[in-house]
This record gives C-alpha cells, structure tokens and sequence, in this order.
C-alpha cells in the first residue's frame, strides 16, 4: 500500500490562472513563485506586442515580430494562440515538456481564449490532462477594476476602454475554471491561491 501511493503522489502541476486586466493575477502569479522558487516555473508565453517599461524579451515574455509568431503557428509550435488587445499571445508546446519529465510544477498566466485551447488540448494529452488546475480571478467590481487599470499608469485611456470592455466577456468564462475567486487586498488574495495550490498537490489523482 505504501509503495503503490508513493508511486502516485505528489503529481505534478499546471496552474493556470485567467482574470481580466487589472484583477491582480500577474502579481499573484509573481508572489507564488517567489514562494516556491525551487518547486515552481513560470511559462515565458510569446507575444508579438512591444515591451513596456523594463519588461525584457524571455524574462517576462518572448517578445516576437508578427511574422515571426505567425511562421511559429504555421510550424504547429503553440499550444495554444490567440488574438488579445489586437496583439498576438501564444505558449509553445516546448515549455510546458517539464510536465512529462516530472520535474517541476508550472504557472501559466492566461487568458480565457488560450485557457480553452489548453483545456481542448488536454482533453486528447493524458500527461497535461492529469496535470491541468485552472484558476480564475475576478475583480470586485467594474469601478474597481478601472481605478486599477489608470493607478498603474502603463496603458493608455483607449487602452484602458477596449481592456474594460474585454473583461466583462471575460469574467462570462469564470464558470469554465476549476476555482474562480473574487480580488480583495493582496494577502487574502495570496492565501486563497496558496491554498488551492497546496491542496492540489495533494490531491489524490491516480
């Protein structure tokens, strides 16, 4: 009996976590790895959008020209792509192989189209099936959302309009995640997503 369940857990992870702009996910995202820096790995998604601030090119994204991410989905390189804020996103099959060498639990920060091309993924890949945890995180309110969105000061006020009206087909999706929980302040926050991420490394999947 013991063998048989050391054979079986811990498995390991893909966290996914979706929510609109502003909803807090990305600096959620940041303090879980921070916390298990040695059990858990962001996926570095690409993007065909510019660089904002000090954000470098496979650190915070892999930063590619059009044709180049268009030659990468020609080549059936992603797992996923999508058309987001008029910019290109997309995660390479190679990123997520950790899942199948065992080796690390991994964090992909997505939004709701890329999550439901991983979901359909997953439906025909046992390996990232056994894996999959998806998370949604939704902001308090539309007026909160917005003051979010202008307080960080990257995005400009057309921006901000087309990223509010994104959300809310966005927050439509919430009931298509594992887990969906509502923005307050920072340490809550953590704490819901810290405990989701602890119970399901202990979940018993066989």
């Amino acid at each position: 009996m013991t063998e048989s369940v050391s054979q079986s857990l811990p498995r390991t992870l893909l966290l996914l976590v979706s929510g609109p702009a502003g909803s807090g996910k990305t600096t959620l995202c940041e303090r879980l790895i921070a916390t298990f820096p040695d059990q858990l790995r962001r996926v570095i998604t690409c993007t065909t959008r510019p660089p904002r601030g000090t954000e470098k090119d496979g650190v915070d994204y892999r930063f590619l020209s059009k044709a180049a991410f268009e030659e990468k989905i020609s080549a059936g390189e992603f797992i996923e792509s999508a058309v987001v804020h008029q910019n290109l996103y997309g995660t390479r099959k190679e990123d997520i192989l950790p899942l199948r060498e065992g080796r690390v639990d991994l964090l992909l920060n997505l939004d709701v189209q890329g999550a439901e091309s991983v979901r359909e993924e997953a439906r025909h890949n046992p390996v990232l099936r056994r894996s999959l945890v998806t998370v949604f995180v939704t902001p308090p309110s539309f007026e909160e959302l917005h003051r979010r969105l202008t307080s960080r000061g990257t995005d400009t006020p057309d921006e901000i309009r087309r990223r509010l009206a994104a959300a809310e087909t966005e927050m439509s999706h919430w009931h298509r995640y594992d887990y969906c929980f509502t923005s307050g302040d920072h340490e809550g926050d953590f704490k819901r997503i810290h405990a989701i991420y602890l119970a399901e490394k202990m979940r018993v999947c066989l």
